[in-house]
């Protein structure tokens, strides 16, 4: 059977990238789900701690394996693990993947932890992501005041010490909504110096999410209070996936504001309706639409599978 390793593999090769897309309801899993099927596109189910917290661990691995079985190509993921006890109970229940954030520790404390999280996850059949620099924003259980850019030699020394299998790197994005005031920009010379340094080795970008103005127009018409959001523009994310050795790509921002623009709007404009499923439906193909786009437009990861 293929692994998340063989995309990742393929995916240096071929330039393209996964979408690792995070979810937190079964709506938002089955969007992920039906857009990757439509596509054979392979792809990263994602999970954040408070996200696994929300769903619990049971549901949330009994929805991932129904989904697994239907496409063998997508990947279950842990997102930000900030501690070597939420990874290594990923990894026991079954986790295809988990990411150790250290980011916010010194670097050698950094290189510890991470070591520490892939020398048990690797001995489990599980990959490893660790990051190093910080990305600005907040999401989840990531709160950043600001930019700290990966530095290229460090980063070559921390795969080397701590026996990861992707890296995740900060060349310019931010989690969250709010990404940029400014020039909308990335780091390009950095990510070069990175992939000279460690050629062919996988690299991640987070807070990759495009914020798109329609969606956030459609939540302010309905009573929503989201100002002067800005995302990565798709161009930037192209140039990664087909210049840089960018193999895995998060969308989480986007996700979340597809679904509550059609929230939003179901029930301004029907107060009489009360059935989740009107207003989630339809924030579910709101989703795949939304991913179906990426998928095509921006990773070039369809018929990948």
């Amino acid at each position: 059977m293929k692994d998340l390793r063989y995309y990742f593999n393929k995916a240096i090769k071929q330039h393209f990238a996964l979408g690792a897309f995070n979810f937190s309801n079964m709506e938002s899993l089955q969007a992920i789900t039906n857009a990757c099927k439509t596509n054979k596109s392979p792809a990263i189910i994602a999970v954040s701690e408070s996200a696994l917290e929300y769903m619990t661990p049971q549901l949330t691995i009994a929805m991932a394996s129904a989904v697994k079985k239907a496409c063998p190509y997508v990947f279950l993921h842990l997102d930000h693990g900030k501690s070597y006890e939420i990874c290594k109970k990923a990894v026991d229940l079954g986790f295809d993947s988990v990411m150790i954030d250290g980011s916010s520790l010194s670097f050698q404390e950094n290189i510890a932890l991470t070591k520490k999280v892939a020398n048990y996850a690797h001995k489990k059949g599980a990959l490893v992501e660790g990051e190093l620099g910080q990305l600005k924003g907040v999401e989840d259980n990531v709160n950043v005041q600001e930019n700290h850019y990966t530095e290229p030699l460090k980063a070559k020394e921390f795969v080397e010490k701590t026996g990861i299998d992707s890296l995740a790197v900060a060349i310019g994005t931010s989690h969250g909504a709010y990404k940029y005031q400014g020039l909308q920009t990335l780091r390009f010379d950095i990510l070069s110096e990175i992939e000279r340094l460690l050629p062919n080795f996988p690299l991640v970008l987070h807070g990759a999410s495009s914020v798109d103005k329609n969606l956030v127009d459609k939540i302010n018409k309905f009573g929503g209070e989201i100002k002067n959001a800005q995302g990565v523009p798709h161009e930037l994310l192209m140039k990664a996936v087909k210049q840089h050795n960018v193999v895995k790509i998060n969308s989480d921002t986007d996700i979340r504001l597809a679904m509550t623009a059609e929230v939003r709007e179901v029930l301004k404009t029907n107060p009489k309706k009360f059935d989740a499923r009107d207003y989630l439906g339809n924030g579910r193909l709101a989703i795949e639409k939304l991913l179906t786009d990426k998928i095509i437009n921006v990773l070039f990861s369809v018929n990948k599978a």
